[in-house]
């Protein structure tokens, strides 16, 4: 008990965020091997889609796409070159935090949103259903190489377009994982904001408080 007491806690802090980093990478696993396998797959199995993909590429790659992860790394490294190589010196315990013990509601405060929005995305992660998504891909590839859209489309005299309609519920779908995925970037932005609000809590209480 003495030795975790006594332990640094702004060095705490960088193993809690790379340890976060690693167990959502591990967590999320099965996402990375069924989008990696769709990815591969699709040049040579989904040609004509995947170049109607590319025409909505805007809807789906933004920056918010990538903002999370870069974010994570960002702040990682800013505290790690700060306890490590600017403040080398700065040491923040327990115990130091228990000698001016109205410091201790605050550090909670910030600690408890942090650990609970942390534990909540390692609990819940998202599944893919690859073998359900490839027979979709398949059907709507058929569609866009086969014959039989254009006979469809003469014998209702192009009022039924198979081709166009693949085309709009792809657009549909990329819109629809966009707004999805939006979602889930506003509830990693709070995530974001409680990891930035603990490290500020504890280096201002190094601060002002050594």
């Amino acid at each position: 008990m003495h030795y975790f007491a006594n332990l640094n806690l702004l060095h705490l802090f960088n193993f809690y965020l790379a340890s976060m980093f690693l167990l959502s990478t591990v967590r999320r696993l099965s996402q990375y091997r069924a989008v990696g396998a769709l990815m591969v797959s699709a040049p040579k199995r989904w040609p004509r889609l995947l170049e109607l993909m590319k025409k909505h590429k805007a809807i789906f790659f933004t920056w918010s796409t990538l903002r999370p992860a870069a974010l994570v790394l960002l702040l990682l490294g800013v505290n790690l070159i700060a306890s490590r190589l600017l403040w080398p010196q700065a040491e923040l315990t327990a115990v130091d935090l228990v000698r001016h013990w109205h410091l201790v509601p605050i550090a909670l405060a910030t600690f408890a949103p942090m650990a609970g929005l942390d534990l909540f995305f390692l609990i819940r992660v998202g599944k893919i259903d690859q073998k359900e998504t490839e027979e979709q891909l398949d059907k709507a590839e058929s569609w866009l190489t086969g014959w039989k859209a254009p006979v469809v489309r003469i014998l209702t005299l192009g009022y039924v377009d198979p081709r166009r309609m693949v085309s709009a519920e792809i657009q549909k779908t990329l819109t629809a994982i966009n707004q999805l995925m939006n979602r889930n970037l506003y509830w990693m932005s709070g995530q974001m904001a409680t990891r930035v609000l603990f490290g500020l809590t504890l280096w201002l209480t190094w601060a002002f408080y050594p």
